[in-house]
C-alpha cells in the first residue's frame, strides 16, 4: 500500500512549525537509513505515491522524539494537514455550511490520499455519521489518529461546531475494520 507525498509533507510541515528549528531532523535521526533517505530530501513530491510503511516509521519517530511516546499528537497533525490541505489544493472537498455533504465524499477523498482499500460514509443522523475504512493492506494506530483529528478539522471547516469523535474498530487493536463515529452541532 501506498500514501500521497502530501501525507508526509503535512507531517514534516507540522514537526517544523510545532517543535521548531531542528526537530526534523532529531526525527530523522532516529529513522531507518532508507526512509532517511526518502524523507531528508528538501522537498517531498506531494503527487507522488511513496510505501505505507515509510510513513508508519515516521509516525513512531514522531510520537517518540516529539509526542513523548503520547500518540495523541496525531490528531494535532490530522487537523494541521486539514488546515493546509483542504484551504489550497483540496478546497473542492470542502463543502461550507454542509458538513453532511462534505462527509459524503469520503469514499473519493479516501482514492486521493491512499491506492489500495476504500473507505465509506454512512450518515446516522443530522449531525452524525460513521466513517469505514475496508481492505487496507496496511494500517497504524497513528493513521488513524491523523484521520480522526483530520474530519474533525475539516467538519469544523464545513461549519460543524463541538466536534467529537470516537474510535469504535481499529485494524492496528485487533478489529476487523477501522471505524470511526462523529458527531457535530450546527
Amino acid at each position: 500500500m501506498q500514501i500521497k507525498g502530501m501525507v508526509l509533507q503535512a507531517r514534516k510541515e507540522f514537526v517544523n512549525d510545532e517543535y521548531g528549528h531542528g526537530a526534523w531532523e532529531r526525527v530523522l535521526a532516529v529513522l531507518p537509513g532508507p526512509d532517511r533517505e526518502v524523507l531528508g530530501d528538501d522537498v517531498l513530491l506531494t503527487a507522488k505515491w511513496y510505501p505505507f510503511e515509510v510513513g508508519e516509521h515516521l509516525d513512531r519517530a514522531i510520537a517518540r522524539v516529539l509526542g513523548e511516546g503520547e500518540t495523541d499528537i496525531f490528531e494535532k497533525i490530522g487537523a494541521t494537514s486539514a488546515r493546509r490541505g483542504l484551504t489550497k489544493v483540496n478546497k473542492s472537498f470542502l463543502a461550507p455550511g454542509d458538513p453532511q455533504a462534505f462527509m459524503r465524499k469520503t469514499p473519493m477523498i479516501y482514492k486521493f490520499y491512499y491506492d489500495k482499500g476504500h473507505r465509506e460514509y454512512q450518515e446516522t443522523g443530522p449531525t452524525s455519521g460513521v466513517v469505514t475504512t475496508f481492505e487496507a493492506e496496511t494500517f497504524s494506530a497513528p493513521d488513524c489518529g491523523t484521520v480522526i483529528g483530520w474530519y474533525k478539522e475539516a467538519l469544523r471547516m464545513c461549519g460543524a461546531k463541538n466536534v467529537e469523535a470516537a474510535e469504535e474498530e481499529c485494524r492496528a487493536k485487533g478489529g476487523a475494520v477501522c471505524r470511526y463515529r462523529f458527531e457535530w452541532e450546527m
